[in-house]
C-alpha cells in the first residue's frame, strides 16, 4: 500500500493521479444518481441502458473504420443509443407497466448483440472487453474536464429540483396531486442517467457502472433517513470504494475496476448483514417490551 501512495505523488505516474481524480469525480455521479436509481427501483432499467450503449459504440466504430462516416466518435454513438433506449423504456414504463420488464430485457439483449455484430464486421480487431470493463488508468485531462462539467450539472439539478425528485421517488401519487409533472421528471431522470452512464462507462466500463450505481446507495440506505442524506453517504462510500479499488489494483497488479466492484460488494454484504442484525435485535426488544 505504501508503494501506491509513493507512486501517487511521483512525477513519473501522472496517469495514477488522473485515475484518482476520475474516481473522486465519478463518485459524485454514482452517489447522486445512484441513490435516485436505487430508491425508485430502476436499477434494471439503468443496466439495460448501459448495455444497449454497446450497440452505439459498435455502430460508431464500424462507420468510422469502414469510411462511411470518417472520424465518427464512439461516444457520440453511445450517447445516441443511450438516450434513445432511455426514452423507449421510459415511455413503455409510463404507458404499459406490465410490459416494462420485457422491453428492458429486450433492449438489454438487442443493444449488446448489435454492438458485438458491428464490432465483428469492423475492419481490424476490436475487443468488446475494453468497453465492458474499461480502464480507469487511461483517463485523460479532457476526460476529467467532462466529468467535472457533468458533476456540476447533476449537482445543480439535484439541488434545484430536489423537492420534485424526492416526491416522485417516494410517492408518485402524492406528487401528482401536488402538481408535480411526474412523467417529465421521470423522463428527465432517465435522460440524465443515460448521459452519465455513457461518460462513466467509457472510463470505467459497463460492469463497474452498474455496480457503482447500486452498491454505494445500497450501503448508505441502511444509515440514511432522507434522500439527501442517502446521496451524501453514497458519495462517501463511492469515494472510499474508488480509492481502495485503485490502491488494491495498483498494489496487487490487478484490474482496478474489478477490485473496486469486489470491495464494494463485500462492504454491501457486510452492511446488509449488520442492518438485518440490528433490525432483528430491535424487533425482539420490542416484542419482549410488549410482553
Amino acid at each position: 500500500m505504501r508503494s501506491f501512495f509513493e507512486a501517487l505523488i511521483s512525477v513519473d505516474f501522472p496517469f495514477l493521479r488522473n485515475a484518482l481524480f476520475a474516481g473522486l469525480l465519478s463518485s459524485v455521479l454514482f452517489g447522486t444518481i445512484g441513490s435516485v436509481v436505487t430508491v425508485r427501483r430502476i436499477a434494471s432499467l439503468a443496466g439495460a441502458v448501459s448495455h444497449a450503449v454497446l450497440g452505439g459504440i459498435g455502430l460508431a466504430l464500424y462507420l468510422s473504420a469502414s469510411g462511411i462516416v470518417p472520424g465518427f466518435p464512439p461516444i457520440a454513438g453511445a450517447l445516441c443509443f443511450a438516450v434513445l433506449s432511455a426514452i423507449v423504456i421510459g415511455m413503455v414504463s409510463i404507458r404499459a407497466k406490465q410490459r416494462e420488464d420485457t422491453v428492458i430485457n429486450a433492449i438489454w439483449a438487442i443493444g449488446m448483440s448489435l454492438g458485438v455484430l458491428f464490432m465483428a464486421k469492423t475492419p481490424g480487431y476490436t475487443d468488446p472487453s475494453t468497453w465492458l470493463f474499461g480502464n480507469i488508468l487511461l483517463i485523460s485531462n479532457s476526460d476529467l474536464l467532462l466529468l467535472a462539467i457533468l458533476d456540476l450539472i447533476v449537482l445543480f439539478l439535484a439541488w434545484r429540483f430536489y423537492p420534485q425528485i424526492e416526491a416522485t421517488s417516494f410517492d408518485e401519487e402524492f406528487a401528482r396531486v401536488r402538481g408535480v409533472p411526474v412523467h417529465a421528471v421521470f423522463l428527465a431522470l432517465l435522460a440524465i442517467t443515460a448521459v452519465a452512464i455513457v461518460l462513466l462507462q467509457t472510463f470505467v466500463g459497463i460492469v463497474m457502472v452498474i455496480a457503482m450505481l447500486t452498491l454505494p446507495a445500497g450501503c448508505s440506505g441502511a444509515f440514511s433517513r432522507s434522500l439527501g442524506g442517502m446521496m451524501f453517504l453514497s458519495c462517501i462510500f463511492s469515494v472510499f470504494f474508488s480509492i481502495c479499488g485503485l490502491a488494491a489494483g495498483w498494489a496487487f497488479d490487478l484490474p482496478v475496476g474489478a477490485m473496486t466492484v469486489i470491495i464494494a460488494g463485500i462492504v454491501f454484504l457486510g452492511t446488509s448483514a449488520l442492518a438485518n442484525r440490528i433490525g432483528g435485535l430491535k424487533y425482539r426488544g420490542c416484542s419482549r417490551g410488549s410482553q
